[in-house]
């Protein structure tokens, strides 16, 4: 069963993001979710620093495109390969997404490259991040 969860909720995903409808991420994340920066060594945990974290980073990337989807065999792991921009520098990445049976995500990582992407991007979510550790 975990499997059809997992293609439902991978669809809400697409679904958020061609919309804009972050609303979404509510019933997509776990309460106990944890989200691995490719920034910084420890995670960040909870759903509201999450939401956080994935609202702003759909704003600051620019042509966000999907290209591949990955599933492990027991359909609770997804790993979507994407392309995009933060102003001038051009990126690629994966995200690493575990889901519980339920088909809510669990556990979300995200890896980047080249170094001058991923340091553009830093840069941007740093001071997001400073006014949001302020509130």
């Amino acid at each position: 069963m975990s499997i059809e969860n997992t293609k439902t909720s991978i669809q809400k995903w697409h679904h958020m993001l061609e919309t804009r409808d972050m609303s979404i991420l509510n019933e997509l994340l776990a309460e106990n979710v944890v989200f691995r920066s490719p920034v910084a060594y420890s995670p960040y945990p909870g759903k509201p620093v999450v939401t956080f974290i994935l609202t702003n980073v759909v704003q600051i990337f620019e042509n966000f495109r999907y290209h591949r989807e990955f599933y492990t065999e027991d359909g609770l792991s997804v790993v979507l390969e994407f392309s995009a921009n933060v102003g001038e520098k051009k990126l690629k990445g994966i995200d690493m997404i575990q889901f519980n049976e339920e088909g809510q995500i669990i556990d979300f990582e995200v890896m980047l490259r080249p170094k001058s992407g991923l340091e553009a991007l830093a840069a941007k979510m740093g001071e997001r991040f400073a006014k949001y550790q302020q509130a």
